[in-house]
């Protein structure tokens, strides 16, 4: 049985280098982060996504990395709710809304940092204060969009 961090550096290894770095850069960052927090993987049709989450119930997720052939994003689960007075949330749906994350630093940007506050500030379950979180794999989708961008 492959171990998490197998499976995980294989779903990554699909993605073209410059994404692959991206999103290691990025999940480290917010594994530092957040060390006490589940981080739930889906290898889904459309994206890798790797939520951050209380507990190992995908409705605590707080956000998510979502990785796509065209790049990366923090994505807010309750994104429609957060305050956003710099206006960089993107999307339109009813609860999720995304920022576009073209390098780690962005994760350190104040506008970044006040979303991801505020989100975790509103989760319904708090993240533990201590502890280590686990990596859990929940689902890999048989059927999948490429993960390289399409050649020119």
């Amino acid at each position: 049985m492959p171990t998490a961090s197998s499976q995980i550096a294989s779903f990554i290894a699909r993605f073209d280098p410059a994404n692959a770095k991206l999103i290691r850069a990025c999940r480290s960052a917010l594994r530092k982060r957040l060390p006490s927090a589940n981080e739930l993987v889906y290898d889904n049709y459309n994206f890798l996504a790797i939520g951050y989450s209380a507990s190992e119930r995908p409705s605590d997720c707080v956000f998510s990395l979502a990785c796509g052939s065209n790049g990366v994003s923090l994505s807010f689960y309750y994104g429609a709710t957060l305050p956003d007075p710099d206006g960089i949330l993107l999307g339109s749906g009813n609860q999720n809304r995304f920022v576009r994350l073209p390098t780690v630093a962005t994760l350190a940007d104040p506008k970044v940092e006040r979303l991801m506050r505020a989100a975790l500030a509103q989760a319904k379950t708090p993240m533990p204060s201590t502890g280590r979180g686990r990596t859990i794999v929940k689902s890999i989708s048989a059927k999948q969009r490429p993960r390289r961008a399409a050649q020119r």
